[in-house]
């Protein structure tokens, strides 16, 4: 409390700061950005088995953004607050509930970000709670509050084309929790609020008191240049693993309507991994010594008019000897299907089933323009020690236009088959079905 005390007065004094330089208080104001959003989620889990219940959940939740007008030559100061309650819908038997829309509470508030920027023509530099966009650190969507991260980040705009990110991040807020913490998704979740910390791949209850992270470090560079775009990132995940990702993007350059792309990415783990060498924890029941993994990926596709189809496949390979087998480690994705990696489903990917091949087909298709878009898409994974499971997805979005322009409603439903029993629930020789219908309002 006392920390969030402080960040309120340093909040406070630079907003005041702000409006002293102001012509007039209200001017101030007038030149501030405030917006939000509401959301409304219903989600289902529907095992077909008697041996697992159906769950479910609801949410009512809402975030207000506020980013103050300049001071000071550059500096402005930006507040997100986020707040989610489940409006008395809670099943009474705990595994009735869908915990991994808000967890296990009936409400979730937090001050998601707080923090002081500083901006120019070729620099922006963050400091505080705040929002992170990189590939294998990110907001994680598709629930009701996002991920947030304390700690600072930079960007440079040398050239035209060219962004220099760097970042260093103490803590995080995941997605169920009201406040930050010096852990990730390998930590014990629950203690949390949080039960897909790590999914079945998690440290001891203890670590978490014992050994806290220091969170990472991140390095990067993006590149674009007419329709070529290109990153490359370093991220030091404290305690776990030392991470090198690169991808790149090349759209055709045709005046036809058909417009083929093609895209390709590359990730290379290495590292001891403390964490889990020193209680002894193994990913997917193989020890290994450290970490050693090597993850590669191809999409390809066309985009037409009101649509596309792209055709990816991902490898990531078995390394006999390596922790996991060689399965990738992402602190701050697993088991949330956040990471980069092209092929994925609405609820799993490789990186949650470790090392494999899987490939994936998508296409989209706007029958009414910017307003009514029909998504379907079918991934398959093989993996050394998850078994093989097939994922098929679809998805319907109505965007209202005129007097209700900021609408969105959403269902996505989709059929899981396969995989090893104990992976998720319901898996092995039954189907798996989630439905989510989500209705958002932007403001």
């Amino acid at each position: 409390m006392k920390r969030k005390t402080i960040t309120a007065a340093l909040l406070a004094a630079c907003a005041l700061a702000g409006s002293a330089q102001a012509e007039t208080l209200s001017q101030f104001f007038a030149k501030s950005e405030i917006d939000g959003q509401i959301r409304s989620y219903y989600f289902s889990r529907l095992y077909g088995t008697p041996d697992t219940v159906n769950a479910y959940a609801y949410s009512l939740a809402g975030r207000i953004n506020v980013l103050t007008a300049p001071f000071l030559s550059g500096f402005r100061v930006g507040v997100s607050f986020y707040t989610a309650n489940a409006m008395g819908t809670l099943a009474s038997n705990p595994a009735r509930v869908d915990k991994t829309l808000m967890g296990d509470q009936n409400s979730v508030n937090a001050l998601g970000q707080a923090y002081l920027e500083y901006q120019d023509h070729w620099l922006t530099a963050k400091v505080g709670n705040q929002l992170v966009d990189t590939p294998w650190l990110n907001r994680v969507g598709g629930r009701v509050i996002p991920v947030t991260y304390q700690g600072v980040t930079l960007a440079v705009h040398p050239v035209s084309g060219l962004t220099l990110d760097a970042l260093r991040i103490f803590r995080w807020k995941d997605r169920t929790n009201n406040q930050f913490t010096r852990d990730n998704l390998y930590y014990y979740g629950p203690s949390y609020g949080d039960y897909l910390y790590g999914g079945s791949n998690v440290l001891p209850q203890s670590y978490a008191e014992e050994h806290p992270s220091n969170g990472a470090l991140a390095l990067g560079a993006k590149y674009h240049w007419h329709s070529a775009k290109t990153q490359a990132w370093f991220y030091q995940f404290d305690q776990f693993a030392n991470m090198f990702y690169w991808d790149c993007s090349y759209r055709l350059p045709v005046s036809a309507p058909v417009q083929p792309f093609v895209a390709a990415q590359f990730t290379r783990e290495w590292g001891a991994g403390e964490a889990f060498a020193s209680t002894g924890t193994t990913l997917f029941e193989q020890p290994g010594q450290g970490v050693n993994s090597t993850s590669w990926g191809v999409k390809a596709g066309i985009h037409f008019p009101h649509g596309s189809l792209w055709y990816a496949y991902d490898s990531t390979e078995l390394h006999a000897h390596a922790l996991g087998g060689g399965a990738i480690i992402s602190p701050y994705t697993v088991g949330y299907t956040a990471d980069p990696l092209y092929v994925d489903a609405m609820i799993q990917g490789l990186v949650g089933v470790g090392p494999g091949h899987g490939w994936r087909v998508r296409a989209a298709y706007w029958p009414i323009p910017k307003q009514l878009q029909l998504t379907a898409g079918f991934s398959e994974f093989n993996t050394y020690f998850s078994g093989d499971s097939n994922w098929t997805h679809f998805n319907l979005s109505y965007f209202p236009q005129g007097m209700f322009q900021g609408f969105c409603l959403r269902d996505q439903i989709e059929v899981g088959n396969g995989g090893a029993p104990g992976l998720y629930p319901g898996s092995g020789q039954h189907s798996f079905v989630y439905n989510r219908v989500m209705f958002t309002y932007k403001f």
